[in-house]
């Protein structure tokens, strides 16, 4: 899509939706099965793109991309027939005789900007609820994973008419001109700075949106945790692409009673996955560019590394590393990438401190034994979504909601909350040609004023 013309298109996408084409339930299914066949008719492809794009093993790539969409669409449309159906509510007996209800109806043009980190999730989970909730869309991947982005276009291509969903690809210059256009409705996922001139832009035409943003979420580990198995599981979160997850455990906030025994079983883990040479390990991703690697390599200056710290620029590849937090540039930002600073607390006042310097992550991760300890953290924090004595796993269901809060975003998807983030609650309330039960008309008397009182308690 050339930029000339993506004011033609939105325009062309306004007008299709106007036909009411999108509103058949059937269309919406239909349009959901021709893209689960399109992706297990090319889930090699898709294999294929992520390994260029970010060097994702195959498995990787099922586990976190492939599998989560394939589920998601499943999930859509085994219930898009329940969720697309008006429900009756109570209606007041002031009202009587009168019925209301409540009906989901379509935001109309929608804008999907997806990020690089995840390039096929990213792009089709909020397409899905895009399509389920009757909308036209215009997805707009990330140009720093232009494999994948490729193959977007051809997926869209060969599954819809492009006047009711199609890609845009391109860089800065894209995303300036789609931002300009007046759209229903924006779905975006990326960083934080970004979304805050996404949701500026939006503005301008009182446009509604989901940012799906980021955030420093902590990983914190108190004396009673399993040990050895937080270690494994938090190695695992951190692994997964290389730390470029925006729910990756950015830092660890360890009793100082086991920070040693943490780090020891940390580094086991570490070479149990990836064996003693990280970097030559076939299957590790790597980092996305060169602008972004430099990035994560400037923060090693002068910081105590306990485990890793290694890289290759040719490959841009980081080694998993552990390194002292406690006084640490790590700190200052969101890492992105595959290196864990290690901070130690004494008392559980610490903690709360600590986290309210960068406040409302995307996700907190707890690892204890203690309950008293857990509802404490929970109740006195402000976070996205949380995962007890485990990492990342509580994004993967579309029974629940996920996203983030204040800084770390605004508004949910995800199964039935994709379907009703891409909707708009339509109520309507029929009133029946009888006589009233009740007279509202004036002229007003004190004893009807007396009965709106009573009923209207």
């Amino acid at each position: 899509m050339k930029p000339m013309n993506i004011t033609e298109l939105v325009q062309q996408q306004r007008d299709f939706f106007h036909t009411d084409t999108t509103k058949s339930v059937l269309f919406r299914k239909q349009s959901l099965r021709n893209l689960a066949k399109w992706i297990d008719r090319h889930e090699h492809d898709i294999y294929t793109a992520l390994k260029s794009d970010l060097n994702k093993s195959s498995f990787e790539s099922y586990m976190t991309e492939i599998g989560i969409v394939k589920n998601e669409l499943r999930h859509t449309l085994e219930h898009l027939n329940e969720w697309t159906r008006p429900k009756r509510v109570p209606t007041p007996m002031a009202q009587f005789p009168a019925v209301s209800f409540i009906m989901p109806e379509p935001l109309g043009v929608t804008l999907i900007m997806a990020p690089w980190n995840y390039p096929f999730q990213l792009n089709v989970v909020p397409l899905i609820g895009a399509i389920a909730a009757g909308n036209c869309a215009v997805l707009k991947p990330s140009a720093y994973a232009p494999h994948t982005a490729k193959l977007m276009e051809q997926m869209v291509s060969e599954c819809f008419a492009e006047k009711h969903i199609a890609v845009v690809l391109g860089g800065r210059e894209e995303n300036t001109l789609l931002l300009e256009e007046k759209f229903d409705f924006i779905f975006f996922t990326g960083s934080t700075s970004v979304g805050k001139l996404v949701m500026e832009k939006a503005s301008k035409h009182l446009t509604p949106v989901c940012l799906e943003l980021g955030g420093k979420s902590p990983c914190i580990v108190d004396e009673t945790a399993n040990i050895a198995l937080a270690a494994k599981r938090i190695v695992f979160g951190k692994l997964l692409n290389a730390g470029q997850t925006c729910v990756a455990p950015d830092y660890v906030y360890v009793h100082n009673t086991v920070k040693e025994s943490l780090i020891y079983h940390m580094k086991q883990y570490l070479s149990d996955f990836l064996g003693s040479y990280p970097l030559d390990n076939q299957n590790y991703p790597k980092i996305i560019n060169e602008k972004h690697f430099k990035r994560l390599i400037k923060m090693f200056e002068g910081e105590e590394i306990y485990a890793g710290g290694n890289y290759n620029a040719d490959d841009l590849w980081i080694e998993p590393t552990l390194v002292n937090g406690n006084k640490s540039n790590f700190m200052n930002e969101e890492i992105f990438g595959p290196i864990l600073p290690i901070i130690t607390y004494k008392d559980r006042n610490e903690i709360e401190i600590l986290v309210e310097k960068h406040p409302f992550p995307l996700a907190l991760y707890i690892f204890s034994n203690d309950k008293q300890f857990i509802n404490y953290l929970t109740k006195r924090l402000s976070f996205g979504g949380a995962c007890i004595n485990d990492c990342i796993t509580h994004l993967i269901s579309p029974k629940v909601p996920f996203g983030g809060i204040r800084y770390s975003g605004i508004g949910q998807y995800h199964g039935k909350d994709s379907f009703i983030t891409f909707s708009h609650k339509q109520t309507t309330h029929y009133r029946f040609i009888k006589k009233d039960l009740v007279s509202l008309y004036p002229p007003y008397s004190k004893r009807l004023y007396k009965l709106v009182t009573k009923i209207l308690k």
